[in-house]
């Protein structure tokens, strides 16, 4: 059974992570901050928020695009912890983001990534292990921002204002804070296509991504 989670309203833990043992908590940690980029990038591709409100940082050997919007960085602050919480807890089960049209309410885009716990060693602790260099890791994120980058050239224009959701999928057992409240799966009404995005492993874990959009009728 799966939770459905959408976040209404701290820095990530620093991977602990040598060069080729990567921990449980380092993964998490790796995972969790491509999540905050590849959201920032999405909002910033996809105009959901004004490009004069995005700043350039490099990072995966790429310009990366991220808000100067105080508010929606609290609120991305707030939702990254919490998924950074729940990886910890291996209760997340995947991210979505969800572009809805203002006006009509109508789900236009999905961007999906799973969240696959990978078949890594366990050290004394019981807890994962994998062996995997800094840069294969990078070089395999870098190849899905730079997918995200190039989705201008195929996805439909959103010809009116939208805004976004963050849903996250959880196993029934996963602690729910009070600011979050469970929602449908906000799917795509009719006339989906989707693109498989590339995936990046961290040995620990292995993140999986896709976007589905509403196609031009014409």
């Amino acid at each position: 059974a799966v939770g459905r989670l959408v976040a209404r309203t701290d820095a990530m833990a620093t991977a602990q992570a040598t060069k080729n043992n990567i921990t449980l908590k380092g993964s998490t940690a790796i995972v969790t901050e491509f999540f905050g980029y590849a959201v920032n990038s999405i909002l910033y591709q996809r105009g959901i928020y004004p490009p004069e409100s995005f700043e350039r940082k490099n990072k995966y050997g790429l310009g990366m695009l991220v808000t100067t919007d105080e508010q929606l960085k609290a609120y991305l602050v707030n939702v990254l912890q919490q998924i950074n919480d729940w990886m910890l807890q291996k209760t997340l089960q995947k991210l979505v983001l969800v572009v809805t049209a203002v006006g009509s309410h109508e789900v236009l885009e999905r961007w999906v990534f799973d969240i696959v716990q990978e078949d890594a060693n366990v050290d004394e602790r019981g807890d994962a292990v994998g062996e995997k260099s800094d840069k294969e890791i990078q070089t395999e994120i870098s190849a899905i921002i730079r997918q995200i980058t190039a989705s201008v050239t195929f996805l439909p224009l959103l010809e009116e204002q939208c805004t976004f959701d963050l849903l996250v999928y959880t196993n029934d057992d996963a602690e729910v804070p009070v600011q979050w409240e469970e929602s449908d799966a906000r799917y795509i009404a009719d006339n989906a296509e989707q693109v498989k995005l590339r995936s990046f492993s961290t040995s620990v874990h292995k993140v999986e991504g896709l976007v589905s959009y509403k196609a031009s009728e014409d």
